[in-house]
């Protein structure tokens, strides 16, 4: 009777244990990351997002690339912030709801595809897309980026991996470009066999017989022999 009456008391006694440890893990997750800043709030936080989404709209220039980077928006503002920049995008400056014209889907420049093949040496495929999309947003056009410092070149595609050396390879290659053609496009190369396309490339100092071959398959839809 009395080890009864003790095995009784011990699961009592680990119950309320477990309740108290249930408790203080609660109430840890609630513990904001900064307890001493109390403002701004999260919700004030997305409200000045939202006004100045509502205000500015987003920037067309960079549409095409918010598309293409779903990792920028958490799964809890994903739905929201869809919802409010789709908004903005169907009104005028004046609060009027207007019919979007449906665009098309812009293709890919040769150049762009060079400068992605560029990225995606020695990395993964995720962190080489990522570099070119960082790239982009912070430099909208190649002449900006031929314009700009390596240094602010190599922040941008750092996650990438050897940044150095791949800013060095892509501003020597707008470099030549412009000097060779006077303009920073490739666009001619879509006409050339993989051949001419191989000697074209050759004159750029960084631009191997692999990248040739893989910007053929894939920009240019070549088919190799």
């Amino acid at each position: 009777m009395q080890n009864r009456h003790k095995i009784k008391q011990q699961h009592e006694l680990k119950r309320r244990n477990n309740k108290k440890s249930a408790e203080t893990i609660s109430n840890t997750e609630k513990e904001e990351p900064f307890p001493t800043h109390a403002r701004p709030t999260p919700d004030e936080c997305r409200a000045i997002r939202d006004s100045l989404l509502a205000f500015h709209g987003f920037p067309q220039e960079f549409a095409r690339y918010r598309k293409q980077r779903p990792y920028l928006i958490t799964l809890q503002d994903k739905e929201e912030s869809s919802h409010l920049i789709n908004n903005c995008d169907e009104k005028n400056d004046n609060g009027v709801k207007v019919e979007e014209e449906e665009e098309e889907e812009e293709e890919e420049s040769v150049l762009d595809g060079l400068v992605k093949t560029v990225l995606s040496q020695n990395t993964t495929e995720v962190n080489s897309q990522r570099a070119f999309l960082n790239l982009k947003s912070a430099f909208p056009t190649w002449e900006n980026v031929l314009a700009a410092e390596s240094k602010f070149v190599e922040n941008a595609i750092r996650c990438g991996g050897l940044a150095p050396t791949k800013a060095a390879c892509i501003r020597n290659l707008l470099s030549s470009l412009m000097e060779k053609k006077g303009r920073l496009c490739l666009e001619h190369l879509r006409d050339l066999s993989v051949a001419e396309i191989k000697a074209e490339l050759s004159h750029f100092k960084g631009i191997g017989p692999k990248t040739v071959i893989f910007l053929s398959m894939t920009s240019l839809c070549k088919s190799i022999n």
